[in-house]
């Protein structure tokens, strides 16, 4: 109810106390979870949501955290600074840069985030020394990490020291771990895509909204996207 700006969260609290609010017909009670679908009614009204969703793109750098706690004093909130309340779909760890999602809309962030749903997610990396053929093979296959595997991927080497991988999971530190297990270490990593979203040329620290185009493809992606 807060959310859609017809009164705090202090005053939604003394309206569902009262009773004066239901969920598909059943009186609520604070803690309840709103589901998409789901009807609330205030006073016989139905509670009708008019805050206007928002998408936008960061080129995220180092030093920054993927995190809406606001006592991080490096928190990607107060970073990016935009008037209404957004927060990111996922995360890149803290030394990492690149593309990152933030949305006031909280349907689509499981559709994009859930390994099923296969949508890709690309990175390059730096690594501290050459790499081998050998390298590249065993990291494109299955790596033993917290307690499951990766899956395959692919990964392409670009430089001496450089390669391009394309990830569908989102394991925490993947890249990072998979490396280590091979014996390199990541000096830079950076993701460039999410899904059909490239980083194009969005300046380091820079952010935009999603285009009409962008968005309208997006939402096609999502259509078979479980949530």
């Amino acid at each position: 109810m807060s959310s859609t700006g017809m009164c705090s969260r202090r005053e939604a609290d003394k309206y569902i106390e009262a009773g004066r609010v239901t969920i598909n017909g059943t009186v609520a009670i604070k803690g309840n979870r709103v589901l998409p679908g789901d009807t609330v009614i205030f006073d016989g009204e139905p509670v009708i949501n008019k805050t206007k969703l928002i998408y936008l793109a960061l080129n995220k750098p180092p030093g920054i955290t993927c995190t809406t706690d606001l006592k991080d004093p490096d928190n990607i909130i107060d970073f990016i600074n935009h008037p209404q309340r957004i927060f990111p779909i996922g995360r890149l760890d803290k030394p990492s840069s690149g593309l990152i999602l933030l949305t006031n809309d909280g349907d689509i962030v499981n559709q994009i985030l859930r390994e099923e749903n296969q949508h890709e997610k690309e990175y390059i990396v730096h690594v501290n020394k050459p790499i081998t053929p050998a390298f590249v093979e065993r990291m494109s296959q299955p790596i033993p990490m917290l307690g499951t595997k990766t899956k395959k991927c692919k990964v392409v080497q670009l430089k001496e020291k450089t390669f391009k991988i394309t990830l569908t999971q989102g394991l925490n530190r993947q890249i990072r771990r998979m490396c280590e297990f091979c014996d390199y270490k990541v000096v830079s990593l950076k993701r460039v895509r999410i899904m059909h979203l490239n980083i194009d040329n969005l300046r380091l620290g820079s952010w935009k909204y999603l285009s009409d185009q962008e968005l309208s493809e997006l939402r096609q992606r999502l259509k078979t996207s479980s949530k």
